[in-house]
């Protein structure tokens, strides 16, 4: 399985990369890995992390925020839980926020991150592809690093017919053959970028493609076909309320359980989320609700989420949560989906 020599593919792409990488936050510039000036692996793992199921655009905010707040692992690890939940508002996936803060005491406790792909796996939330990206882009490591963009690239380059998630052990084995001994963390780096900006999904530019002699989906006129998906499952409908309830210029938010979908994040009350539109049921206290005309909507992983929305004059009574001033609601560190309610509730006041 080769479309040619290896070290030429490697070759081709490093230099590709040297004059086109992205200017990234978490990087060091091109080839530091080997010499002076080396990544900061606690900015190297923070990235990947922040990065899993989630774009470049929304994690630069995000990042920038997080290491001017906790600018190294020993800062992250001492912080409180709920409030790195809550800086993690926005980006989704929040088992990644506690998994992210055992981890930073694990390094802390450990006296720093290990350098090898096993010693990073034993880590809280590090999975094999982490493991590899931080052993080659921190430490400079030789590792395998296979990620949605890696594995687009890596289709088209050998025309892997086997359609996903099916290839992934293809992927990776065709993969090893073309990473370097040196500069795999550089490598690894330009890959991505590579599935990012010319490589992409729909309308690849082979023209600007560094490695488009070597592949053989554009030998074949048709690397579009590559990787092969299958088809999407139907996501299931699922419904809920939000409830609203107003004193005084003030919101009653709740902490959601500690496990669970959304575990631990601060959030407006909601009853159970059924496979029918449950009305008024469970809402925080009794009161004289009203629904409004409008729903909000969201698109969880495995999912769809239709959301009736409740309001209430809470006239005094406690509920059980904290009373949230509604001017500084953007500040409450709200999950996506019920940010888009409280924006709804909002409007509807207005």
């Amino acid at each position: 399985m080769s479309a040619k020599r290896p070290s030429a593919i490697a070759a081709k792409l490093l230099a590709w990369y040297d004059a086109h990488a992205r200017d990234l936050p978490w990087r060091a510039a091109p080839g530091k890995a080997q010499g002076g000036g080396a990544p900061d692996p606690y900015r190297v793992w923070l990235s990947e992390i922040m990065l899993q199921q989630t774009t470049v655009a929304a994690v630069r905010p995000k990042f920038a925020a997080f290491v001017a707040r906790w600018p190294s692992v020993e800062a992250l690890a001492a912080a409180p839980e709920a409030d790195l939940m809550a800086a993690w508002a926005g980006l989704g996936y929040y088992a990644r926020a506690r998994n992210l803060h055992a981890c930073a005491r694990a390094v802390v406790g450990r006296g720093g991150f290990p350098a090898t792909e096993d010693g990073l796996r034993a880590l809280p939330g590090i999975g094999a592809y982490t493991a590899a990206a931080i052993a080659a882009i921190a430490f400079g490591e030789r590792a395998v690093v296979v990620d949605a963009n890696v594995a687009r690239v890596v289709a088209r380059l050998f025309a892997i017919a086997t359609p996903l998630p099916a290839a992934m052990p293809d992927l990776r084995a065709a993969t090893d053959t073309i990473t370097p001994d040196l500069r795999a963390g550089d490598f690894a780096q330009a890959m991505m970028d590579l599935g990012s900006s010319v490589c992409t999904p729909r309308t690849p530019r082979c023209l600007a493609c560094p490695l488009s002699t070597a592949c053989a989906g554009y030998r074949a006129g048709n690397p579009a076909g590559f990787p092969v998906k299958p088809a999407k499952p139907i996501k299931p409908q699922r419904y809920g309320t939000i409830f609203w309830a107003e004193d005084t210029g003030k919101v009653l938010l709740v902490r959601r359980p500690p496990r669970g979908l959304l575990g631990g994040m601060r959030a407006l009350p909601t009853g159970a989320w059924a496979d029918t539109p449950p009305g008024l049921a469970d809402p925080p206290f009794e009161a004289d609700w009203q629904l409004l005309p409008d729903t909000v909507s969201h698109v969880f992983t495995h999912f769809r989420l239709e959301l009736a929305l409740a309001v209430a004059h809470a006239d005094g009574q406690a509920g059980d949560g904290e009373w949230w001033c509604m001017t500084e609601i953007d500040s409450a560190g709200l999950p996506t989906v019920f940010a888009k309610a409280a924006s709804a509730f909002r409007r509807a006041r207005e």
